[in-house]
């Protein structure tokens, strides 16, 4: 996927999810924790110097996985490169569950996944296709594949 600097800087500045100043530490051999404020903006999560209003960097939380690291921070890690590991360092227990929480729901494969299983749900207690309306229903990315059920929260996976 192509971006170009001006649309992910127009994108930074849009109302966020969720917005805080963490502890983070980038993908880099040597790198250092450093206080960043981070927001997350649709699926991607910007990260600031605390004192500036353009973004360092965007992560496009798509294909990546987040783990917790121990009680207050949490990583993400890239499926097709393992070594490119993102730490966040949280203020509590509670904040780390919830960034967690929120960046593995911002990614278009887990709305995808949710809306394919609530689309099954709603097809089987009325019998209707509620994509039809929409003339979508037949499109391949709105199917379920290779026959499995989906359910929300299944995995932390992206």
């Amino acid at each position: 996927m192509r971006f170009n600097e001006k649309e992910l800087v127009f994108l930074s500045r849009q109302p966020s999810e969720m917005a805080a100043e963490l502890g983070m530490k980038g993908h880099k051999k040597g790198d250092v924790i450093k206080r960043r404020l981070v927001k997350l903006v649709v699926n991607f999560l910007f990260y600031f110097r605390t004192d500036e209003e353009e973004p360092m960097g965007a992560l496009l939380l798509e294909q990546c996985r987040v783990d917790r690291e121990d009680r207050q921070s949490f990583s993400i890690t890239f499926l097709d490169e393992a070594e490119r590991k993102y730490l966040f360092e949280c203020d509590s227990e509670e904040q780390c569950r919830e960034w967690m929480d929120s960046i593995i729901k911002a990614s278009y494969e887990f709305m995808r996944k949710n809306l394919i299983f609530y689309r099954t749900e709603i097809h089987r207690l009325t019998g209707k296709d509620p994509l039809e309306q929409y003339g979508i229903s037949d499109e391949t990315r709105f199917q379920v594949s290779n026959g499995l059920q989906m359910t929300s929260g299944e995995t932390s996976s992206l």
